[in-house]
């Protein structure tokens, strides 16, 4: 079971990883070349943009990060470094749900194909995901001790507080 799950979590992981970095290449290099002007040409490349986002990035992503957490639950991980991973993983899916963002405003403007050369460089993503990816490998390779990092945290981050949730929060009692 856990040999299925880490198999499982480090595919999905890589197919992740390789399109948060291969995305943000088409969008500048292809999207932004100027056989784009064309409707024809501008509709192929929001096709292939669209297609690879919600049809491979975003379901690897998923698979990626149910599966992790699978394995935390499985492992009963709680390591300092674990949470840090956790932090870098969420930093990933902020560029991940920016580059949705690119890619949705790229195909909304097709009409105006100018537009699409007034979005933010899709380039930023690389230079904000490959931090946080070798961030996560570094993390989940040398596994660091954070001990000493951890206990600079308040006591309201580190201890259980004794409280129970409001009951606004809670949706089924």
């Amino acid at each position: 079971m856990i040999a299925a799950l880490k198999f499982l979590h480090i595919a999905a992981l890589s197919v992740w990883c390789a399109g948060l970095l291969a995305l943000p290449v088409v969008m500048q290099v292809y999207g932004r070349h100027p056989a784009m002007r064309s409707q024809a040409r501008y509709a192929e490349f929001r096709l292939l943009a669209h297609r690879s986002y919600t049809r491979i990035v975003t379901p690897a992503a998923v698979v990626a990060i149910a599966a992790g957490s699978g394995l935390i639950v499985a492992l009963r991980l709680v390591d300092p470094w674990m949470l840090a991973k956790l932090a870098a993983v969420s930093g990933m899916v902020l560029v991940h749900a920016w580059l949705g963002h690119l890619v949705a405003q790229s195909g909304e403007r097709a009409g105006d194909l100018a537009a699409g050369w007034r979005l933010p460089s899709p380039l930023i993503a690389l230079w904000l995901g490959l931090p946080l990816m070798a961030a996560v490998l570094w993390l989940v390779l040398a596994k660091p001790d954070l001990s000493d990092l951890a206990a600079g945290l308040p006591a309201v981050l580190t201890e259980p507080q004794g409280r129970s949730l409001p009951d606004a929060v809670v949706p089924i009692r």
